[in-house]
C-alpha cells in the first residue's frame, strides 16, 4: 500500500470524529467543513507544502499532535468509515483481507 500524501488525510473522513473528541475552542470546525466539502476524497487533499494534511490540521487545531491526535482521530473514524471514504485504503484492506 502505498499512501497518496500524508496519512492525515485519512482524518478527514468524518467531522464527527472531531464532534466526539474536541470542544468548539480547539478545532475551527468551519474551516474543517470547508476542506471536506472540497474534497469528498480525502486522499486527494494536498495542493502543496503549505496545504498538505498535517498542514491544514495544525492551522485548524491548536496543538495538534500527530501522534496523539492522530490516533485518537482515526480511532474515533473507524475502519468501516475510513474504507467508505478512501478508495486507495479501501483498496489495500481488501487485497490484506484476501491474502
Amino acid at each position: 500500500y502505498i499512501q497518496l500524501h500524508e496519512f492525515e488525510a485519512l482524518l478527514f473522513s468524518s467531522e464527527q470524529a472531531y464532534d466526539q473528541l474536541f470542544e468548539d475552542k480547539e478545532v475551527d470546525f468551519k474551516r474543517l467543513r470547508q476542506v471536506m466539502k472540497t474534497f469528498p476524497n480525502p486522499e486527494d487533499i494536498n495542493n502543496g507544502e503549505s496545504t498538505a494534511p498535517s498542514k491544514r490540521l495544525m492551522n485548524l487545531m491548536k496543538g495538534y499532535n500527530k501522534v496523539v491526535h492522530g490516533v485518537q482521530i482515526a480511532s474515533e473514524i473507524g475502519i468501516d468509515t475510513l474504507i467508505k471514504k478512501c478508495p486507495h485504503f479501501r483498496s489495500w484492506i481488501d487485497r490484506l483481507s484476501n491474502i
